[in-house]
């Protein structure tokens, strides 16, 4: 059964409809990219996607380009658009660099964030606890990534959000593979516990401690996958 994109919103301006079908598509894709209906390698065959999707070739390699702004795809002469397949040294380079980025975040984001700013991390945190005890498992990474994203974000360095941003985009499918199975997943959700009381409590040491051991233990989480 072939799945539809819903409409996007009606409106008398043009530009707003073709700007929410954008996000709508971009959304759509890269969750298929995460969740491994798109496989690593694999060739994005616009007219299947179009069918699948229900929308025509133009806002559909609008949305693929965009992917490949985020580097989740690769456009190749001659063979087009193709999911993004990273090596396991690719992986582990990243993962080192992000591990660096997010420790500086969290002694930063202790030292500058406002309690308005902690407070919607706390809120993030509690809505992706939530989709744990539910299993709601795409739910649980999308909110999880937004909570990585908004300590960088409160430590109010613009360099360092930007480089992280790049970098935890490119690594979107694999952290997902992080927390495939029980274990891993409740091991992920305990560090992230710790995460939000040492934010909450403005120790910067013992938050940069745990994102370091975070993004340490999530290499050793997906290596085997790779």
């Amino acid at each position: 059964m072939s799945e539809t994109l819903p409409a996007p919103p009606a409106s008398n301006s043009g530009p707003i409809q073709r700007t929410a079908l954008h996000d709508t598509l971009v959304t759509r894709l890269r969750d298929m990219i995460i969740e491994g209906e798109l496989e690593p390698g694999s060739r994005m065959h616009e007219s299947q996607l179009g069918e699948q999707l229900g929308v025509s070739r133009t806002p559909l390699r609008e949305a693929i380009k965009y992917l490949a702004s985020e580097g989740l795809v690769e456009l190749i002469p001659s063979r087009g658009a193709i999911v993004k397949r990273f090596s396991g040294k690719d992986v582990h380079d990243m993962l080192i660099v992000l591990k660096s980025l997010e420790e500086l975040a969290g002694n930063l984001a202790c030292e500058t964030a406002t309690d308005e700013e902690i407070a919607k991390v706390r809120q993030l945190h509690n809505e992706m606890s939530a989709c744990y005890d539910a299993k709601d498992r795409l739910r649980y990474y999308k909110l999880n990534q937004a909570i990585h994203t908004e300590i960088c974000q409160i430590a109010h360095n613009q360099a360092l959000s930007s480089i992280q941003a790049q970098l935890q985009s490119r690594l979107k499918r694999i952290r997902f593979i992080g927390h495939e199975g029980p274990e891993k997943w409740a091991a992920a959700m305990a560090e992230h516990e710790e995460m939000i009381v040492a934010l909450e409590a403005r120790n910067g040491k013992a938050l940069s401690k745990v994102l370091g051991r975070h993004l340490l233990n999530a290499w050793q989480r997906v290596k085997d996958a790779m």
